[in-house]
C-alpha cells in the first residue's frame, strides 16, 4: 500500500465530498440535495457511466421462469407455484434485513473512496484504504457527514422516524474482512425507526396477501448505517486474498418487522424498496450490480396456533427463524423462501425440531444449506463505540430534505398516468428503468414533438412518445444487446421522426426504419445525417396512393388468395385482414401504403 494512500479524515463535509485525489474519486450522482450543498460552497459532479441490467431484464426473466414452472407437472412445480396443498396447514412468515450502499464519495469513517473506479490503478486492491479502514495501531473512526444525506434521504421516503439523537455500536466478530475484529453499525440506538412500505397488486403482491384489499403495509422496524466489510477472493484450494478497498464503505441497513407471508411479496418488498432508494438517489446501484443484498429471516407455524412462542418486535407467536444471508437477486429471494419454508415444514412434519441457524443459497439449488449455528446479540458482544460521540441530527437539515424530496416511484407512477394517459404497466416500466434516465429522455421528447407541432394534449403525445421509447427504442436495445448509456437517438432525432409520422410525411414502416438508421450510426456529429436529410436521399416522403389505386391494389391480392377471402368472409376470421394489410404494404412502393388506409379499404371489399 502507498503512504500517499494512507490517510485520516476531518469532521468536515467539505472534505468530506472532495476526500479523494483528482482522477480516482467516486462523485455521488446529482441529488435534490445539491442547492443546499451549493450554498455552503459544496458541489456534486456525476460519476461515470456503469454497465447496467435493467430492472425489467430482472422481471421478465421472472415472468418467464414462472410461465415455465406452470407447465410442468410433479410435485416439484406444485411447491414452487405455491400450490402444495401442505400451506393450507402451514403459515409461512419472513422478515428481511436490506443493506443498502450509499451514494458517497467517501467511506463511513475515514476520507478513503467509497469504490475503486476503473482508471491507471482502479481495481488494484488495496488502493483505496486509509489507515482506520486498515486498523492500523492508534488510527481513530471520524465520521464523514457528507455520508449521512443518501441516508436521511432513505429514511424519509421510506417513512421512517428521524431520531434526533443515535448512537454507534461495536458488534464484535473475528474474521478476515473485518480488520478491527467489530463492526461498526447502530445496534441499539439508530438513527430512524418505524417506517412503512406501502404494496399493492401492481407490485407483485399476490391477491392472496392482499386479502381484498387494495394495498399492503409492512411496517419498517430501523434503518441504521454501518460499513461495510473487505472483499475476499478464494484462490487455489486453501489460499483467501484480502482487498480492504471495501472496507467501511457505508451502508444502510433496513429491517422490517416479520408480516411477509408469502414468497412473492418478499420479492415484491426488495423490489419497492430499491425503486424507492434509486428515485431519491440514496443509493448506488441496484441488486444487479451489487449495491444492494439482502438477507431473509424464514419461519413457519400451523396456521391457528402460536408457533414456539417466538417474539419480535411486537410480533409474537412465531416459528423458529432461519436466516438466509446475502441474496442477491429477486429470483434469489423468493426461490430461497420457497424452498426453505418446504424444508422446515419436511422438518415439523416428521416430528423435528428447527434449528436457530444461517443458512446459505445458490442459484439453481434446490435446498438451502447450513453455514453456522445463529448468532445472538451475547455472541456478538454489542457495546457502545467508545471513540464515537452520538450522531445528532438537526430538525432543519430533516425539514429541508423533506421538503426537497423527489416524487417517489407510486406518486411519480400516478402523475405519468394521469399527465400523459400510460398505462399502468408502462409508467411503472419507465420509472424502473436505467435509474430514471429513459424517463428522462422520454418527457424530453414528449415537450420537443409538442412545441413543434403547437399543440399542448400531453396525452396523445405521450402515448405516442411512451410507445416508440419503450418498444421501438427498447427493442432494439434488446436486439442489438446495448445498455441504455449506448443509445444514439437523441430526443431530437426522435422529436423529428414522430412529428413528420404525425403528419403523415411518413409511415410508421418508414418511421422504424429511419430509427433503426440513426441507432447503428456513429454519435459524431460531422458525420450523423438530419432525419429530413434521409428521408430525402432515401425518397421516404409518403406519396399516398389515390383510392381508386388502394382498391386496384386490395382487388388483385384478394384474387390471388381466395381461400384467405372466404376465411374471413364465412368463417369470421376477422384476423387475417391484417394479413392482407401486410401484403398491400409490401406489394406496394415504399412511402405509398398507409397501414390504416388499407386496413380500411380490405375491410370494406370483404364486408361486400
Amino acid at each position: 500500500m502507498h503512504s500517499t494512500t494512507l490517510r485520516t479524515a476531518p469532521l468536515h463535509l467539505a472534505r468530506a465530498l472532495q476526500c479523494a485525489p483528482q482522477g480516482v474519486r467516486r462523485c455521488p450522482r446529482p441529488c435534490i440535495v445539491a442547492k443546499w450543498l451549493q450554498s455552503r460552497n459544496l458541489t456534486t459532479t456525476t460519476p461515470l457511466a456503469q454497465e447496467a441490467i435493467p430492472l425489467r431484464k430482472h422481471l421478465k426473466d421472472e415472468a418467464k421462469r414462472k410461465k415455465a414452472e406452470a407447465k410442468r407437472d410433479g410435485n416439484t412445480s406444485n411447491r414452487n407455484l405455491g400450490t402444495d396443498p401442505r400451506l393450507e396447514k402451514w403459515e409461512l412468515t419472513v422478515g428481511i434485513e436490506i443493506h443498502a450502499e450509499l451514494n458517497t464519495a467517501c467511506k463511513l469513517f475515514s476520507s478513503a473512496p467509497a469504490e475503486a473506479l476503473d482508471g491507471e490503478d482502479g481495481g488494484t486492491a488495496n488502493s483505496r484504504v486509509a489507515m482506520f479502514d486498515a486498523a492500523l495501531p492508534g488510527t481513530q473512526p471520524q465520521f464523514q457527514v457528507a455520508t449521512l444525506l443518501p441516508a436521511l434521504r432513505a429514511a424519509i421516503a421510506l417513512g421512517c422516524e428521524v431520531q434526533r439523537k443515535s448512537g454507534w455500536d461495536r458488534k464484535h466478530y473475528f474474521h478476515w474482512d473485518q480488520p478491527n475484529g467489530y463492526q461498526i453499525t447502530q445496534y441499539y440506538q439508530p438513527f430512524a425507526k418505524d417506517g412503512t412500505l406501502v404494496l399493492s397488486a401492481s407490485d407483485g403482491v399476490p391477491a392472496s396477501d392482499l386479502n381484498g384489499a387494495d394495498s399492503l403495509a409492512i411496517g419498517i422496524k430501523q434503518i441504521q448505517m454501518e460499513q461495510d466489510t473487505a472483499k475476499t477472493t478464494n484462490v487455489g484450494s486453501s489460499t483467501y486474498h484480502v482487498d480492504l478497498n471495501r472496507a467501511g464503505v457505508p451502508l444502510i441497513e433496513i429491517i422490517t418487522l416479520p408480516q411477509i407471508h408469502s414468497p412473492q411479496t418478499a420479492a415484491a418488498v426488495v423490489r419497492k424498496i430499491q425503486a424507492v432508494l434509486r428515485s431519491v438517489d440514496a443509493c448506488v446501484t441496484g441488486m444487479e450490480l451489487g449495491g444492494l443484498r439482502a438477507d431473509v429471516n424464514v419461519s413457519v407455524r400451523e396456521r391457528g396456533t402460536s408457533g414456539v412462542g417466538s417474539s419480535y418486535s411486537g410480533v409474537s407467536g412465531l416459528g423458529q427463524r432461519t436466516e438466509i444471508k446475502n441474496l442477491s437477486s429477486f429470483k434469489a429471494v423468493e426461490d430461497a423462501i420457497i424452498a426453505e419454508r418446504h424444508r422446515q415444514i419436511d422438518v415439523l412434519e416428521a416430528g423435528g425440531v428447527i434449528e436457530g441457524e444461517t443458512r446459505g443459497w445458490t442459484l439453481g439449488a434446490t435446498e438451502t444449506t447450513r453455514l453456522r449455528g445463529k448468532e445472538g446479540e451475547v455472541d456478538y458482544r454489542y457495546m457502545p463505540d467508545a471513540d464515537l460521540p452520538p450522531l445528532v441530527i438537526g430538525r432543519d437539515l430533516v425539514e429541508h430534505l423533506t421538503s426537497t424530496l423527489p416524487a417517489l416511484p407510486d406518486e411519480l407512477q400516478q402523475q405519468l398516468q394521469d399527465r400523459y394517459g400510460l398505462s399502468l404497466k408502462d409508467a411503472k416500466t419507465l420509472i424502473d428503468l436505467d435509474s430514471g434516465d429513459r424517463l428522462d429522455f422520454f418527457e424530453r421528447t414528449v415537450q420537443l414533438v409538442m412545441a413543434e407541432v403547437g399543440s399542448s394534449d400531453q396525452c396523445k403525445f405521450g402515448k405516442m412518445v411512451g410507445n416508440w421509447v419503450l418498444h421501438e427504442l427498447g427493442g432494439l436495445l434488446a436486439t442489438h444487446q446495448r445498455i441504455w448509456d449506448d443509445v444514439r437517438i437523441t430526443a431530437d432525432e426522435l422529436k423529428d421522426i414522430l412529428v413528420c409520422l404525425d403528419q403523415k410525411q411518413i409511415t410508421t414502416r418508414v418511421a422504424k426504419q429511419l430509427l433503426a438508421d440513426l441507432f447503428q450510426r456513429a454519435t459524431a456529429p460531422d458525420t450523423r445525417p438530419s432525419v429530413e436529410h434521409l428521408i430525402e436521399v432515401g425518397n421516404l416522403r409518403l406519396r399516398p396512393l389515390s383510392e381508386e389505386e388502394y382498391e386496384e391494389l386490395a382487388k388483385r391480392i384478394m384474387e390471388e388468395n381466395p381461400d384467405m377471402v372466404k376465411a374471413v368472409r364465412e368463417k369470421g376470421q376477422k384476423g387475417k385482414v391484417m394479413w392482407f394489410v401486410g401484403q398491400m404494404v409490401r406489394r406496394g412502393e415504399e412511402g405509398t401504403v398507409e397501414p390504416e388506409k388499407a386496413k380500411a379499404v380490405i375491410g370494406r371489399l370483404v364486408d361486400n
